[in-house]
């Protein structure tokens, strides 16, 4: 047999393309989702749709409209046209004494016909989401991104203006796609002495509800420098009641390496709407 001849043919190897960022995204799930509002169960499907609009990091839910209370909908008079990827049929949600006004919407075209979707940014038209039986804040879970929290031996020092709020040997070091790696320190490695509680609370659709804030009282840096997880979801348990800060905002030093301050959506001071997760 001649040489080079027979074998099999060479696979080719490429890099996988980013999503066209001018195009709607969509794959089935076949998680059941269910959404209510002031004890009305207005959605309830075993076939829903993750969407991808363009410029949204995270995904939205679009439902077949046999499992959408459709009666509690009426069409928006004026909706705003450009929010949902060309979108101009809107509705209005009318659900117990709520009346949540452009809270539900169809996309345009026919691979989406027979679909609709609502709110959850900032505004969520309703009161709970559930996927199964976790509910589920902030937006849809991303199948494409994942969160692990790994209990780790790495030394972390974290300071602020060259002074050092926490310094550690058991940390949890928290991995979530599209973010920077977050350390979660346990409290008595933290000098929460020299921070001042903020009354704030944030949610988070892989994590649970942040209960805990904490600012740093020397200025020019965000009011949210560090926050920590009460009752995180399951799947984290292990960051529960550890302390996390803004990789952003302060210097952090591993195992005696200073690490460069990362560029995200957290590197300006708190913001609203669709935004990625700490």
């Amino acid at each position: 047999m001649t040489a080079g001849h027979g074998g099999p043919p060479p696979v080719p190897i490429v890099r996988r393309p980013p999503d066209p960022d001018d195009a709607v995204i969509w794959e089935p799930s076949e998680r059941w989702v269910r959404g209510v509002k002031e004890g009305v169960t207005v959605v309830d499907s075993r076939r829903p749709l993750l969407v991808w609009e363009p410029g949204r990091p995270v995904p939205l839910y679009a439902f077949p409209t046999g499992d959408v209370r459709m009666d509690l909908l009426r069409r928006t008079v004026r909706p705003a046209s450009g929010r949902h990827a060309g979108s101009t049929v809107f509705y209005d949600l009318e659900a117990g004494e709520s009346v949540v006004p452009a809270a539900a919407w169809t996309y345009p075209g026919e691979e989406l016909g027979g679909h609709v979707s609502f709110e959850w940014f900032g505004r969520n038209a309703l009161d709970h989401w559930y996927e199964e039986e976790e509910e589920v804040f902030v937006h849809p879970r991303d199948p494409h991104k994942r969160v692990d929290a790994l209990p780790s031996t790495r030394h972390v020092r974290v300071e602020i203006d060259g002074t050092v709020v926490a310094d550690t040997h058991s940390p949890v070091l928290l991995f979530e796609t599209d973010l920077p790696v977050r350390y979660y320190v346990p409290r008595v490695d933290v000098r929460l002495d020299l921070l001042t509680p903020v009354r704030m609370h944030t949610r988070c659709p892989y994590k649970g509800v942040a209960g805990e804030y904490w600012s740093w009282p020397g200025g020019g840096t965000r009011r949210d420098i560090a926050w920590s997880y009460p009752d995180p979801l399951p799947a984290v348990g292990v960051i529960k009641d550890r302390v996390a800060f803004y990789n952003e905002s302060v210097d952090i030093t591993v195992d005696g390496e200073r690490q460069q301050r990362p560029v995200t959506f957290f590197s300006k001071p708190t913001r609203r709407g669709p935004a990625p997760n700490r």
